[in-house]
């Protein structure tokens, strides 16, 4: 099964080099590691294009400026792979992840979510397991109340992939989007309870930011009225 790694970039020069090295050493000859960059006048490009004209399983591609949601669905949209990884920028692969998730594909899974360690912008280890601090869970109701999937702990299914695209305007994550299109539609979901990546929280860190409860609820409604026009 060819291996796609979807990574969505943004002034990502400080970490992304550590990011790349992490994942190419797992993949194999005829995989791929798509980067879209949504600030190509920046150094990331200059960055991304070395090590591209060095591997070909690289391809750097330009976003459209609209946001991580939409720099995501770039990236994913020039993948060929029968398995899409989600990667952000600054984290770090741990060395047997692509080894332990595609297993899980071989035994019949469609999306897979692992644990993660969260770290610092040194990589100190401040929570051992994201899926302990979250409760993180494969319930449809569960994750509507609150979302247990971060897309750089996701791969999934080509066929997942076709049936989350497109993505939904004014859609507020990616992850949240392509996880709840694969429980409605009861797609073998499996949470891989290993810490496969160090997760680099930091003060640049594009997600996570706080919202209102009212934003909250508007998120949810818009986004159970575009599932529901998903056969």
């Amino acid at each position: 099964m060819k291996i796609s790694v979807a990574l969505a970039a943004y002034k990502g020069e400080q970490y992304i080099s550590e990011q790349l090295d992490s994942i190419l050493g797992q993949l194999g000859e005829n995989d791929e590691l798509i980067v879209s960059d949504d600030y190509p006048q920046g150094k990331t490009r200059e960055i991304v294009m070395n090590y591209q004209s060095r591997d070909k399983r690289v391809r750097y591609i330009e976003g459209k400026g609209e946001g991580v949601v939409k720099n995501f669905e770039n990236a994913l949209k020039a993948c060929s792979g029968d398995i899409i990884f989600l990667s952000d920028q600054d984290d770090v692969w741990m060395p047997d992840k692509a080894e332990l998730v595609m297993k899980e594909f071989s035994n019949g899974a469609d999306l897979v979510l692992h644990d993660a360690s969260v770290t610092d912008s040194a990589l100190n280890i401040t929570e051992p397991s994201y899926f302990a601090l979250h409760g993180s869970n494969a319930s449809f109701f569960g994750n509507m109340a609150r979302n247990s999937f971060v897309g750089c702990c996701m791969a999934f299914t080509k066929q997942v992939l076709q049936e989350s695209l497109p993505f939904p305007e004014a859609l507020p994550m990616h992850d949240w989007w392509i996880a709840l299109v694969a429980l409605k539609k009861k797609r073998n979901v499996l949470l891989l309870s290993k810490p496969l990546i160090k997760w680099r929280r930091h003060s640049e860190t594009v997600t996570g930011g706080k919202t209102s409860m009212r934003q909250k609820i508007e998120w949810r409604l818009k986004i159970l009225l575009s599932l529901a026009r998903i056969k």
